[in-house]
Formats: C-alpha cells, sequence, structure tokens
C-alpha cells in the first residue's frame, strides 16, 4: 500500500473513531435538579394527597431511591457537599453563604462542576446557588430565572439545551421553592408563611391548591390549625416545583436529549417545619431522590439501599466516566444500583451538621443504620437554636407560647430545645425517635459501638471538631 492511501485509511479510521467517541460523549448528559426544603412529601413516596404527576412519572421511568439522606439539614452547607462528594466540616462550607455568615469552601476543593468541564462537559446554572468561592463551584455558563417559577426557569434552559456543540451537558437547575419566605396569609389560621406563593401566581404555572382538612399531618409535627395552615402553603409550593419538573422534561423531549440524559432530582434537605430542616432528625436528613438512567434497562425500581448526599457526586462522575483516579470527595457511586431493589453493602449513613446561620452553632455527628441511629449533640449544654424562619412559623409558636411542657409533635417544647449528649434511637421500634435509649444499660454495647463508629468517621474525613471527644 502506499504512503498516501495508507495515510487515507488512517485518517478515516482516526475521524470514524473520532466520531464515535465524540457520539458517545454526546450521549453521557446529566441534569441534576435540586429543591429547596423539600421532604419526601410526594405522590411516589405514598403521599396520596399532594399532587406530583412529574415526580410520579420520572420515578414509575427510574428509580425511587426510599432510603436517601442529605448529611446536613442546613442550605448552603447541603448544596457544598452535593457538589463536592465532602462533608461539609471537609470542605470548610460549614454554614450560610450569603451575608454576613459568610462561609465558603476552602480553595484546594475540586467540585463536580470544576471536575466535569475538565473532562469535557460544557456546564451550567440556573436557580439558588448558595456556596462559594465561585472559582471552587465554577460553571462555564450562568442562566438567569425566577427561582420561584420553575415552568419560566425550565425554558430559560431551552437555548443552552439545544445548542448545537458536540461536548455533553451538565445542567445544575435549583428552584427556590418550596422555601419558605413568601410573607404571610392573613385569613388563615396563625398567618401562614406562603412559602413563595401569590395571589396572582406565576406565569405558565397553574397553581394546585389544598384545604386545611386534607393535608396529612405528619407524626413530628403537631396537628394544629396553624401546622395545617402551613402545610397547605407547603403543599402548593412542592407542586409548583413539580411543574417545574414536568417543563424540563418536556424540553428535553423537545430538543432531543430525553434519551441521553441521566435526570436526577433531590431536594437540598427535608421539610423546613422545627423538627426537620437544621436538625439531625429523620425529617431533616430524610430526603427525596428520584432518578432516571436512559441506558437502564429496568424501570420503577424500588431501591432500598442507604445513599447520602456525599454518594451524587461520585455517581455523577461515574456516569460521565470522568472519575477522578485520587478523589477528594467521602462518597461512592451508586450507579450501579439504579437497577437494584435490595443491594448489597448500602447499610450505613453518616451525617455532619455544625451550623446554618452564623449565629446557629450547634454541631451534630450522626450514624444512621437499619435498626439503630446514634446522634452526637457536640454542643448539648447549648440550648437548641432556631434558624429565624423557623423560629417564626406559626407551626411553632403555637405551640411555644403555651409553655415547655407543651408537645410540639411527640416531643415537649422543652425536650426540643434542651438535648443530651447522646440520642440513642431504634428506629425499627421508634420511627418517630422519641424514646433515647442512651442511657438504657441493655443498650450500652449498642451506643458504645456506634459512638465508635462516629469516631472513626471523624477521623477518616478529617473533622477538627473529632477532638471534643475528650470531653465527653
Amino acid at each position: 500500500m502506499k504512503a498516501s492511501h495508507l495515510l487515507l485509511v488512517l485518517s478515516v479510521v482516526f475521524s470514524v473513531c473520532f466520531g464515535v467517541s465524540q457520539l458517545l460523549a454526546a450521549e453521557k448528559n446529566i441534569v441534576l435538579f435540586v429543591s429547596d426544603d423539600h421532604g419526601c412529601d410526594a405522590g411516589c413516596y405514598g403521599n396520596p394527597v399532594i399532587k406530583t404527576p412529574a415526580m410520579d412519572a420520572l420515578a414509575a421511568d427510574g428509580t425511587l431511591f426510599i432510603h436517601a439522606f442529605c448529611t446536613t439539614a442546613s442550605c448552603s452547607a447541603s448544596r457544598s457537599v452535593i457538589l463536592s462528594g465532602m462533608h461539609n466540616h471537609a470542605n470548610g462550607q460549614y454554614g450560610h453563604q450569603h451575608h454576613y455568615h459568610h462561609f465558603s469552601s476552602f480553595p484546594k476543593v475540586k467540585t463536580l462542576p470544576v471536575m466535569l468541564t475538565e473532562a469535557g462537559y460544557r456546564t451550567a446554572r440556573i436557580g439558588k446557588y448558595h456556596v462559594a468561592p465561585e472559582e471552587v463551584y465554577k460553571f462555564e455558563t450562568v442562566l438567569k430565572g425566577p427561582t420561584r417559577n420553575g415552568v419560566q426557569m425550565a425554558e430559560n434552559c431551552r437555548e443552552f439545551l439545544a445548542a448545537e456543540d458536540e461536548r455533553p451537558f451538565f445542567l445544575y437547575f435549583c428552584t427556590s421553592d418550596p422555601h419558605r419566605g413568601g410573607g404571610r396569609l392573613e385569613e388563615l389560621p396563625g398567618r401562614p408563611d406562603r412559602f413563595g406563593n401569590t395571589t396572582k401566581g406565576y406565569p405558565g404555572v397553574e397553581e394546585v391548591t389544598y384545604t386545611m382538612d386534607e393535608v396529612i399531618v405528619p407524626p413530628f409535627l403537631p396537628d394544629t390549625p396553624a401546622c395545617r395552615a402551613e402545610l397547605t402553603q407547603y403543599y402548593q409550593s412542592v407542586s409548583r416545583v413539580d411543574q417545574g419538573i414536568a417543563r424540563l422534561v418536556k424540553i428535553l423531549k423537545e430538543t432531543g436529549n430525553w434519551d441521553n440524559t441521566l435526570f436526577v432530582y433531590i431536594s437540598d434537605h427535608g421539610i423546613a417545619f422545627p423538627g426537620g430542616k437544621t436538625t439531625t432528625y429523620e425529617p431533616g436528613l430524610h430526603s427525596p431522590c428520584i432518578a432516571r438512567n436512559p441506558y437502564m434497562k429496568k424501570r420503577g425500581v424500588k431501591c432500598n439501599a442507604l445513599v447520602s448526599w456525599v454518594d451524587l457526586t461520585p455517581t455523577l462522575l461515574d456516569f460521565a466516566g470522568a472519575t477522578p483516579k485520587k478523589p477528594m470527595y467521602h462518597g461512592r457511586s451508586f450507579l450501579s444500583m439504579f437497577d437494584e431493589e435490595n443491594p448489597q453493602g448500602w447499610d450505613e449513613v453518616c451525617a455532619s451538621h455544625t451550623f446554618h446561620e452564623i449565629t446557629l452553632y450547634y454541631p451534630m455527628r450522626v450514624v444512621r443504620g437499619r435498626q439503630y441511629k446514634l446522634i452526637w449533640n457536640i454542643a448539648h449544654g447549648l440550648p437548641y437554636p432556631f434558624a429565624s424562619d423557623l423560629w417564626a412559623s406559626s407551626t411553632f409558636q403555637d405551640r411555644y407560647q403555651q409553655g415547655p411542657d407543651t408537645l410540639y409533635g411527640k416531643r415537649t417544647i422543652d425536650a426540643y430545645i434542651h438535648r443530651p449528649a447522646f440520642e440513642l434511637y431504634d428506629l425499627k421500634a421508634d420511627p418517630d425517635e422519641v424514646n433515647n435509649l442512651a442511657a438504657d444499660p441493655q443498650y450500652a454495647e449498642v451506643l458504645e459501638k456506634l459512638q465508635g463508629k462516629i469516631k472513626a468517621m471523624q477521623q477518616k474525613t478529617n473533622d477538627p471538631w473529632v477532638h471534643k471527644w475528650e470531653y465527653e
């Protein structure tokens, strides 16, 4: 064969291989949709009242992770974990980023958007950001959008999703719903927070409303008119998030990307009611996680693995084929479990909370297994601090004003505010975490074992608070 012919053949082979590699890369798009303060309140999670058809459809076409947990039920801190795979005590984002709180991650932290950019992805974010510094959490493109209107946010992503670009994309899509902060509804009991709902509504959104009689009051909350009134507003805000999901899915289909895009829906943490957000109780940590892998054969899988937000970055990097040789993160990929109901070796998660607002110092470290859960309240000598929006909530104030012995859900107000060093719960016998077994001699061995697990986690992840064991 002549040299010129050989060069031509090699050129064709190279072009074909290069084209195939580009095609394969283009078939690895990622969307991570993160709502704000949404607990596991959706039809697919067993709530028969709240209307979430898009979440339900996503679960039916993908995987519903029944036992998914954030590591800290605080906005900035949790988002830093989502985007780094590192506990916030190690990445430096101990609490809120905005205003005078001023927490930010260490410059050395390597985050998901940066690693995907290096792997050849075009990256974009829209909506709530709430982490710092920007060079650590760097996205190539920043899209604008009204964060209370997921439908409009989705439309604002259309051009990015439809762009003729050989590179695969990563879209980080974050609503402000269903976070509190939308004013007060004067005509309902307790003047409930509006959760972003307005009398005029939002363009493109068909508001779904609820009555106080139909909402379901979870056991950790008081069944009072004030609480039911706030739940109606929370439900409405969640249904608005759902319409944002529906529109984004529709646009992915219209732009020809649905069949090659991994779509993951989560919340940064649990519901924004006292007993949920900012706590390490189940309503604070237990969060929705619904994922659709377009290449998975099984559909409608309900996975029982215990997964954590430290596992998200490893999972998305795994899907992208961009797992680093020497990762900084603490989690592991659960991509292979998308089509498994009962995978082995996923029976424990850890949590680490330190701050919410700058004045709300209350470090907690947690290990949670299938049966037992241990919370270490490192600053147990202090009264439990309240996030400003939770303290002002009519749900809490309605109970608080009646005195310290008043029940708030299944705890007294006093028990909620003043906590012991250790809280040990048998989640099978006591799913509402009411009966603390830490001082029971019958559970001394369990307590010691779980204390060892917390300490081991702290040592492994370079937790500065590990030295606090010296004072216990």
